[in-house]
């Protein structure tokens, strides 16, 4: 069986990441979408309300057969093993992207020999979750850049 592990704060989950898990599907038998902390930045939004929001999204999309959601702590790569993934997932909207991700791809397969698959996030995938916060407290719509539960649970927030 082929696992896929898409990590990511997912503070929100955006189209462009649900591009990634639509293309993911195509390869992967399972995809596992693992919402972590990143230690950099201060989280919005409960991890456990986007985990609800994330899976009815995976349900309108008839994508919650082949994708499960998770919250976990620590290193990336040793929850992935635990879930037996084959591989990490990542997106990448440009080059600088790439260039980021491919430091952190090279030193997850030295450390624990996961390799990572790239896949681009689709046209509304230059859009970043930052991006759609900034827009949000200006007062902008943000509808066109979310999976319609993810922008209920944002709107309520």
């Amino acid at each position: 069986m082929k696992v896929g592990f898409y990590a990511g704060s997912f503070d929100p989950f955006t189209n462009g990441h649900l591009q990634v898990v639509k293309k993911a599907c195509e390869l992967f038998d399972v995809v596992i979408i693992g919402i972590g902390t990143n230690s950099a930045k201060a989280r919005r939004f409960d991890k456990l309300k986007m985990v609800t929001a994330i899976k009815e999204v995976m349900e309108k999309e008839g994508l919650d057969e082949k994708v499960m959601v998770i919250t976990y702590e620590g290193m990336t790569t040793s929850i992935a093993k635990k879930y037996n993934a084959n591989y990490l997932i990542r997106g990448i909207r440009n080059g600088i992207d790439y260039q980021y991700e491919e430091n952190i791809a090279s030193m997850n397969q030295e450390v624990d020999g996961l390799d990572t698959i790239y896949f681009r996030a689709g046209e509304l995938g230059n859009v970043s979750s930052s991006m759609v916060m900034e827009l949000l407290k200006n007062d902008r719509d943000v509808s066109k850049y979310l999976p319609e539960p993810i922008y209920n649970l944002v709107k309520t927030n």
